[in-house]
């Protein structure tokens, strides 16, 4: 149940809204954006699984505890760790779990979503039978770089093609063609023309074509290949790094630390199972005298915790302020020596 409720949130709050801007503004069939989703759903679920089982240990033990059944328990001399036990084979269990589905299933899958998009992308899906319609290409700093008007579509040739260029400096292309159609070599235009127009308004030249063939789609790769180390599992990952030669700038030691945070990262993650368990059993007793549920509170105290923790330590690790290591465990460092000291004030101490 944690992991559905967790999952839909993610998909729900990110991943919908992703998938509404690649069909609106890049015109991606649905069931191609949909497809994509799905093939990037085990990383979410990599990723939910922990705060799943930290769900059910918290709802579970404070449930017991509601009932008394913690109070019975340790009267008839079983101790809370005996009580926890089988919480902690469970997480530790379901680490080995989400570790192997984040080592086999989700490089597998992320590979086929990327080279999905790509293909999308450089087919350029223009929705048949739309009319009057407008979408952009964005620099690296979300400048506009091109934006693109197409009169109509249909039966796959474009209609009333007009491409404003600003990807050079000092001039704008603006191209006029009367059809036009799209394939992985490119964009093909018939009868039209390119105008080069200064900066301050000047025509410097004027080319009249029957046909004209450019190789500009919306290219994607760049941003894609951010996440390149969800395509490979933790020994892929160390050859891939290996293999590297990093510059000695600012952007180099950047993708060197983001590469390195990911590869222990993905030994951290599945851990993260263990740290909520550690922090969420204590925290889950509740006193005899509180007569009303607090799990599911207490379960997204620690979740927000959690994430907030991640991100800052994430953040410092690639603006090279912590080492990559201590980035990606800081999180399960800290709840786990916060967990480790309530967990002994809890099992020692007579409540």
């Amino acid at each position: 149940m944690g992991v559905c409720i967790f999952t839909s949130i993610i998909f729900a709050s990110d991943t919908f809204i992703t998938l509404i801007k690649q069909i609106a503004m890049f015109g991606i069939p649905f069931s191609v954006a949909f497809r994509i989703v799905i093939l990037n759903l085990p990383s979410i679920i990599v990723m939910t699984i922990p705060l799943g089982v930290l769900l059910a240990t918290v709802m579970t033990l404070n449930k017991l505890s509601l009932s008394s059944e913690i109070t019975v328990l340790r009267s008839c001399g079983i101790g809370l760790n005996r009580i926890a036990k089988p919480i902690f084979v469970f997480a530790i269990a379901m680490s080995v779990c989400c570790f192997v589905v984040n080592e086999s299933i989700v490089p597998v899958m992320s590979k086929q979503a990327k080279d999905l998009a790509l293909w999308s992308f450089s087919q350029k899906n223009i929705p048949e039978g739309k009319e009057n319609f407008v979408f952009k290409e964005l620099n690296d700093s979300n400048g506009l770089k091109r934006l693109f008007y197409v009169g109509s579509c249909h039966h796959k040739t474009l209609s009333n093609v007009t491409v404003l260029d600003t990807s050079k400096e000092d001039t704008i292309q603006i191209l006029q063609a009367v059809e036009g159609t799209t394939n992985s070599d490119g964009w093909n235009f018939g009868k039209g023309a390119i105008y080069t127009v200064s900066n301050d308004g000047k025509i410097l030249n004027t080319s009249l074509f029957d046909k004209f063939n450019i190789r500009f789609a919306v290219d994607l790769s760049k941003e894609l290949n951010k996440n390149v180390s969800k395509e490979m599992n933790f020994g892929e990952l160390v050859k891939y790094i290996h293999n590297q030669k990093f510059s000695d700038d600012k952007s180099g030691r950047k993708q060197k630390n983001s590469l390195y945070i990911e590869l222990f990262d993905k030994i951290a993650l599945p851990l993260t199972t263990v740290a909520l368990v550690l922090i969420g059993v204590p925290l889950s007793i509740t006193p005899p005298r509180v007569r009303y549920n607090r799990g599911f509170l207490f379960s997204i105290l620690i979740i927000f915790t959690y994430y907030l923790i991640r991100a800052l330590s994430i953040s410092f690790g690639k603006s090279d302020v912590l080492p990559p290591f201590l980035a990606a465990w800081m999180p399960n460092i800290i709840l786990m020596l916060l967990g480790s000291v309530m967990y002994y004030k809890k099992v020692y101490t007579i409540n």
